[in-house]
């Protein structure tokens, strides 16, 4: 059994949230493929303008969207490890509170009655998986709100098919437009049950941008679904062209006999991601 303090997680977590200042390289080398391939001249001006504020946010650790999202955790706890000193949860908690106030992040988690912020933007949404070994992952994803608002659950019967599921994504990208701040990411989640299916849509966003998925029939969906999302014209920043999604990641679950489960979960141009092991 290995033995891991809480105030370790905390200053891990703390130093994760730096990801509000800079895109993915990942992220970053799709925006500029996009920039230069574009044909529509004010939606490769957006682009551009999009890799110049990238740019400035990193040289000056300055957020690279004011929306600093709402911290997303995704841990993976080998069962091996004894957290020490407190709960896990409470730890990165500390380390967000501690990261976003150190760093003046704009502070926007309330309470969904009241509206009364919470002044520290915890709680975070934390998801964990247990797993082998004696490791403790963390992955932090600020979710920015534009984007997670355009989130979609559709309860398809089985016989929709994967046509039905392509319909069913390219539908929900259509209807958030220009709200999610294109180019987008889209991850998809199909199967499991409606929270297993929205959780693996989100899991998506942990891949490096344009990762094909493992499964041949998974990652030829997701080519196809990138050509008809591009062929929406909805484009970057909604100026038209044909750059509306970057990438399409799409994961799934076994799901029961009598349902097609489909969730969408958009990422913003904004894609901030870091990830620790201790």
């Amino acid at each position: 059994m290995r033995e891991i303090e809480y105030e370790k997680i905390a200053e891990a977590v703390e130093g994760l949230t730096s990801a509000c200042v800079r895109l993915t390289p990942s992220a970053e080398a799709a925006l500029r493929r996009a920039a230069e391939c574009e044909s529509c001249p004010a939606a490769k001006y957006a682009l551009e303008t999009l890799l110049v504020n990238a740019a400035l946010a990193k040289r000056e650790s300055l957020p690279v969207c004011q929306d600093t999202g709402m911290a997303c955790v995704f841990v993976k706890l080998g069962q091996d490890v004894r957290i020490v000193g407190g709960l896990l949860t409470d730890a990165i908690n500390e380390g967000v509170r501690r990261g976003y106030a150190r760093r003046g992040f704009r502070a926007s988690v309330l309470d969904p009655i009241t509206r009364v912020n919470t002044g520290d933007n915890t709680p975070a949404i934390v998801h964990i998986e247990l797993v082998e070994g004696d490791k403790l992952q963390l992955a932090f994803l600020p979710k920015g709100f534009g984007s997670e608002n355009m989130s979609k659950l559709y309860m398809l019967p089985p016989s929709a098919g994967l046509e039905g599921v392509m319909d069913a994504v390219t539908d929900a990208v259509k209807a958030a437009g220009a709200n999610p701040c294109p180019p987008i990411i889209v991850g998809v989640g199909i199967g499991g049950t409606a929270e297993r299916a929205m959780l693996t849509a989100k899991e998506q966003l942990l891949r490096d941008v344009g990762e094909p998925s493992k499964d041949e029939t998974l990652a030829k969906m997701e080519r196809e679904l990138l050509e008809r999302i591009n062929a929406l014209g909805i484009g970057a920043q909604g100026f038209g062209g044909g750059n509306t999604a970057l990438a399409v990641h799409i994961g799934k679950h076994p799901t029961h006999i009598a349902s097609l489960p489909v969730a969408v979960n958009i990422q913003c141009n904004a894609a901030r991601l870091e990830r620790t092991v201790l």
